[in-house]
């Protein structure tokens, strides 16, 4: 592991209600969310994490929650140095007015991201999403704002889909792929060109290896010396708590080793993109 400023780009704060996911018995799968501020703060002290990008956490089919978190990741930002955020936003017309309200939240201090997922609904694609994604991408362009976007194979997250995103609107505003696509055809689309294909025509695209099955963060990793691009455009991410802090952290920096590579993985690129 380098030794020097560790950054976590990804981490979630809020907590869920029970959930009956597929067709199961309510339950909380993520088991340690965190509530408070405290709470994140003491996980970050014991993890030895020095600065964090905080975001609202979802994953229930109700966006009221998600966008209930937005004020708990502001006033976190807001409370300790270490932690930037990020505001939850929708592209879906009937959050239209939610999204919109989120977003004159975005020139706020220590709010660094907007976070959408099309979990809860949508397509990138969809014409129907257009409008407001003008005026999520114009919000970012505006205020400096990273937007961070949910990849998982299939379905509406799936990189055929959110890659519309990155084709439509990388040009001008930073998008980060999280989850490396989320699974095998993810991985293997991304990592076996596409990724490098976008920032060879100057797009501002970025990923991490939270969620990646073993053998990608590995393969990344060389395509980025073999190609010798996209050093400054993989950042580490834990997801918690869906994620697994201490086995992201550990996998990749086997990846990426305690170089240039690592030290930028680790800290430096999360302090260009968020300081």
């Amino acid at each position: 592991m380098p030794d020097l400023t560790l950054a976590d780009a990804h981490r979630h704060i809020g907590l869920l209600p029970a959930f009956g996911f597929y067709g199961g018995a309510p339950a909380n799968p993520d088991t340690t969310a965190r509530g408070s501020i405290a709470e994140v703060l003491a996980d970050l002290d014991a993890e030895g994490v020095e600065r964090a990008l905080l975001l609202p956490n979802y994953g229930v089919p109700d966006p009221d929650v998600a966008f209930a978190h937005n004020e708990l990741v502001l006033e976190a930002a807001q409370t300790d140095d270490r932690i930037r955020c990020g505001l939850w936003v929708s592209a879906l017309p009937r959050d239209a007015e939610r999204t919109r309200k989120a977003l004159t939240l975005a020139g706020e201090p220590g709010v660094k991201a907007l976070k959408l997922s099309f979990l809860l609904g949508g397509r990138a694609s969809d014409p129907a999403s257009r409008p407001l994604l003008d005026e999520i991408f114009a919000a970012a362009r505006q205020h400096g704002l990273v937007v961070h976007v949910h990849t998982s194979p299939g379905a509406a997250s799936d990189v055929d889909e959110v890659g519309f995103l990155v084709d439509t609107y990388a040009a001008e505003v930073a998008v980060h792929l999280v989850h490396l696509g989320g699974g095998m055809s993810g991985h293997i689309k991304l990592i076996g060109g596409r990724f490098f294909d976008w920032l060879e025509q100057g797009k501002r695209v970025y990923t991490d290896t939270s969620w990646a099955i073993g053998f990608a963060p590995r393969w990344l990793a060389a395509e980025i010396e073999r190609r010798g691009i996209g050093h400054e455009n993989l950042i580490f991410a834990s997801d918690e708590p869906w994620g697994d802090a201490l086995g992201e952290r550990v996998r990749l920096a086997a990846a990426v080793g305690d170089g240039e590579l690592g030290q930028l993985v680790f800290s430096r690129t999360f302090a260009r993109l968020y300081d």
